[in-house]
């Protein structure tokens, strides 16, 4: 699937402009991050592009989050490693791949690096640095709702903690403009 359809079936699917935004910087991490292992750039981007593609269809039954949209994404020939990794991040299957354990580290990473943004004085991510974002993460009360220990699952791709904030930093600094940060 190209991008320009993913974006197509997202717009459709996803009305919530946070949420969208949400998805496009899933997408720069997982590009990033896949970048970083010399993996698929492009499918790995798909897969944060659309992993929460079914999120307000299932908002009323969230047991069914990632099901509904792995299942929808199958229909349009979406490849198998990515409609598992989209099962993976919302937790009907264990992580087994890189892809897999990138998504599920990824997704609550995104909310936590955009509330560092969004409290630091300029509000940039352009502005931030790795040690802004550790000392946010080390705050419990902070973006209480941005799992600590699924970041930090980050370890299982074999990247310390500062390293995985870095390259996702780094990937949604690229976008930065199109996050309205």
């Amino acid at each position: 699937m190209k991008r320009e359809v993913a974006l197509q079936l997202l717009r459709e699917k996803l009305k919530n402009k946070n949420l969208f935004k949400h998805s496009l910087a899933t997408e720069a991490c997982l590009k990033e991050i896949a970048n970083h292992f010399g993996e698929d750039t492009e499918s790995w981007a798909l897969a944060g592009l659309l992993h929460d593609i079914d999120y307000e269809e299932t908002n009323a039954d969230p047991t069914r989050h990632g099901l509904v949209g792995a299942d929808f994404l199958e229909t349009k020939g979406l490849d198998e490693s990515i409609v598992k990794a989209i099962k993976v991040h919302s937790g009907h299957l264990p992580p087994e791949s890189k892809l897999d354990w990138a998504i599920f580290a990824a997704d609550p990473l995104t909310g936590l690096i955009v509330a560092s943004a969004l409290m630091h004085p300029d509000k940039k991510l352009k502005s931030l640095d790795v040690d802004f974002v550790l000392r946010r993460f080390k705050e419990k009360r902070f973006a209480m709702g941005a799992n600590r220990e699924q970041i930090n699952t980050c370890k299982n791709l074999g990247l310390e903690l500062n390293e995985f904030i870095g390259i996702c930093l780094r990937g949604m600094q690229h976008i930065s403009d199109e996050l309205g940060l």
